[in-house]
């Protein structure tokens, strides 16, 4: 690939609109939190020409100044989207957040892109390389996605590229480590009193030329002569390796008859580009943003030739999976600007003044301003709710504008491949499809991780109680990780979220963007009770008040049932001594007691309810006597009998590394689980399966992260209620003496 020195010109703060798909390079950089993004994104636009020497736009906007929230919280939480010219075309690059509670911007970036650049900081340990990229690596695998490394923060002290080049290869290729080796090798500084040592250079392993940036000019220079031997040995590596992922079979023949030198600079080259492409190959590169007077980082014009020479374009991408929006079965249409609109809203954001803002990744057909549009969505199915409907509406296409930083520049058109933001597009969410109208189709989602950290919110004064529902359903319809519960049992309205920075994330968008003031409490577990034996009681309600009085007597039996029986009512009435019509009264005051409670305000399940004897009034009884009477006997049967709390329990599985076992199955047995099993999993992780009270893994999301430094993950389902340990019951009614719901 060719090692250019000098700074591409483009133009300062826009990019062009790309005219074909073979024009454009979709890629999404991946990588912990602090490993340097958002830096080498700032880097790459300065090197192509999109940002002045002082990284700015001419705004004074940097490509990371997006949202407020960020600029605070000095961390990434939204996938941005920061378009580039180089060689012709136009790159655009998605960066992502690093941080895990963020992965759902993460994959929609992964949807978006057709190629992924791994950064990784030689500063960070190898563990929390391998905790938080792993995963995505082998997510990208399945889908073949093209991946390369780059290694940042190489000027800090007691830090190696050899070292994490080699942790790479082992953590993403542990069958394959040769199909992970670098293009070039970083060359450093003098290291100073703080035992740093500046990146001056790389010298580029095929052309063995050192290109220098020591002086703020990249000059080429040749190899210092104690540079031969390693340079010789990665050399003949780097082309063993490029041999090895080759479809030339001739190649390997020309190589042992003559070595490195048997096969010219250009094919060597061309075998490495389509390797990269087709995902077999993972070149690793060094990079750092340029020094104070410098034109270009160390790095980035190697980084640009790979990515528009080696990365594929968007007609090489397999589309995604369609169907019609009743779920029959389509064929996607190929990537070509003249065939069928299919495009997909892969971020929804919200602007004070342009309203709700999509970005849009197209991958046939061309959208234009003012063209007519299907929008179609998917229901949103959520434990504990019930199934959102799809959502169908032809829309109108307004203004289309590229996004760069706070600016957005508009244009004319956007082709397949490319990505474009569009205002005001109806009640589109993230994950919509557009469609031609007419042709309505439904893209595939993307899968995100269900939130399992609970947050109840609550309006903090009447006029924000106006406008928090709205405010909640747009923060949803932004975010598809998170999920919004309007909990019947404790009266709660819960936010859940996939960790602690991502709910302050939220909050903060409650508050500073849709000028809503909440309050958090605390996540109240919806409890049950039930009998814990036999009981009787006896319903009188009986007022003589001039006018029509009310009469009506009853007398019950309630029994246990196992649980999962639900409330089962029994007539066992003879003689007539309740009429009738008025038996279903007496149901209806049961159950709707029942649904209020007797003990702590939690529902009453799992008990037989028979119905003995009672009394009526020819004139004085009435429906509504009755029920009363119904909910005054089992209430006076519950006073007179033990009534349990129930619990609900969860299955949980906790996928960890096989390190961690030990104390993880120790930390749910902590939690009053029982481990039922562990099954050994690829990869060294082993799936540890318990049953856990629900009230005990509330913030379990965020301690299995810290127990096992964040490698661990878990998914739970409800399993069933059980009894709750006498003296654990006995503190919650003491905490709910007023019998108000909740837990």
């Amino acid at each position: 690939m060719g090692e250019k020195t000098h700074a591409h010109p483009g133009a300062a703060g826009g990019v062009p609109a790309a005219g074909h798909p073979s024009a454009v390079r979709n890629v999404v950089l991946v990588g912990h939190s602090g490993s340097g993004k958002t830096t080498l994104v700032e880097a790459l636009a300065l090197t192509a020409g999109a940002l002045n020497r002082a990284g700015r736009v001419e705004d004074g906007a940097t490509v990371s100044d997006h949202d407020e929230i960020e600029r605070r919280r000095h961390r990434s939480v939204h996938l941005s989207a920061v378009p580039v010219a180089w060689d012709g075309c136009k790159v655009n690059l998605l960066d992502t957040p690093g941080y895990a509670d963020f992965v759902g911007e993460l994959r929609a970036g992964l949807r978006a892109a057709d190629a992924a650049l791994f950064v990784v900081s030689a500063a960070q340990e190898a563990e929390s390389v391998a905790a938080t990229t792993r995963a995505v690596w082998e997510e990208c695998a399945l889908v073949g996605m093209p991946r390369a490394i780059v290694v940042t923060h190489l000027d800090t002290a007691r830090t190696s590229f050899e070292e994490m080049t080699r942790i790479c290869a082992e953590t993403y290729r542990g069958n394959d480590p040769d199909a992970v080796l670098p293009l070039y090798l970083p060359v450093l500084g003098a290291e100073g009193p703080d035992g740093h040592a500046p990146l001056t250079g790389l010298t580029g392993l095929l052309t063995q030329r050192i290109l220098d940036h020591s002086s703020g000019e990249g000059a080429e220079l040749p190899p210092a002569p104690d540079q031969g031997a390693p340079l010789k040995e990665a050399r003949d590596r780097l082309i063993e390796g490029i041999i090895a992922e080759s479809e030339d079979e001739s190649l390997m023949d020309r190589y042992l008859d003559g070595g490195g030198d048997g096969i010219d600079m250009a094919t060597l080259v061309a075998d490495l580009e389509r390797a990269v492409a087709r995902g077999v190959f993972f070149p690793v590169l060094a990079a750092a943003p340029a020094a104070e007077g410098a034109r270009q980082g160390i790095g980035t014009v190697e980084l640009l030739e790979l990515i528009t020479r080696g990365f594929p374009t968007p007609l090489e991408r397999t589309p995604p999976a369609v169907t019609t929006p009743s779920g029959g079965p389509r064929t996607a249409p190929a990537c070509d600007p003249e065939g069928p609109l299919l495009a997909e809203v892969v971020k929804t954001s919200s602007d004070p003044y342009a309203g709700r803002v999509s970005l849009v990744r197209v991958f046939s057909g061309t959208l234009r301003p003012d063209d007519s549009v299907h929008l179609c969505g998917h229901g949103l199915e959520s434990a504990g709710q019930e199934p959102r409907p799809g959502h169908e509406a032809e829309v109108r296409v307004t203004a289309l504008t590229s996004p760069f930083g706070r600016q957005q520049h508009p244009v004319d058109r956007c082709v397949a491949g490319d990505l474009v933001c569009v205002a005001r597009l109806g009640e589109a969410e993230t994950g919509d499809t557009l469609s031609a109208s007419g042709d309505p189709v439904l893209i595939e989602p993307w899968s995100t991780p269900d939130p399992l950290l609970p947050t109840a919110v609550r309006a903090r004064g009447k006029a924000d109680e106006d406008k928090l529902s709205h405010a909640l359903a747009r923060l949803v319809a932004e975010d598809p990780t998170l999920r919004l519960e309007q909990n019947p049992d404790t009266h709660q309205v819960v936010l859940w979220c996939l960790g602690e920075a991502h709910q302050e994330a939220a909050l903060d968008r409650l508050r500073s963007r849709y000028g809503v003031q909440v309050d958090a409490e605390p996540h109240r577990v919806a409890l049950r009770e039930t009998f814990g034996g036999r009981g009787a009681g006896r319903g009188r309600h009986v007022k003589q008040s001039g006018g029509h009085g009310q009469f009506a007597i009853c007398e019950i039996e309630v029994d246990p049932l196992p649980a999962g029986s639900g409330i089962e009512f029994v007539d066992k009435v003879v003689g007539g001594s309740v009429p009738r019509q008025f038996i279903p009264s007496v149901e209806k005051g049961v159950r709707a007691q029942a649904a209020r409670g007797l003990s702590a305000g939690h529902p009453l399940v799992d008990v037989r309810v028979t119905l003995l004897d009672g009394k009526a009034h020819s004139v004085d009884s009435s429906d509504a006597a009755f029920q009363t009477a119904g909910a005054l006997a089992l209430r006076e049967a519950a006073a007179d009998a033990r009534i349990q709390l129930l619990e609900p329990v969860c299955e949980v599985t906790a996928l960890v590394p096989d390190d961690y076992v030990g104390p993880v199955m120790s930390d749910l047995s902590g939690r009053r689980g029982r481990v039922v099993g562990t099954e050994q999993r690829q990869g060294g992780r082993t799936l540890v399966r318990a049953e856990v009270p629900e009230t005990e893994i509330g913030r379990y999301a965020l301690d299995l992260r810290s127990l096992t430094h964040g490698t661990g993950r878990f998914d739970r389902t409800h399993a069933r209620f059980e009894a709750m340990p006498p003296q654990l019951a006995d503190r919650i009614r003491a905490e709910q003496g007023d019998g108000s719901p909740g837990a």
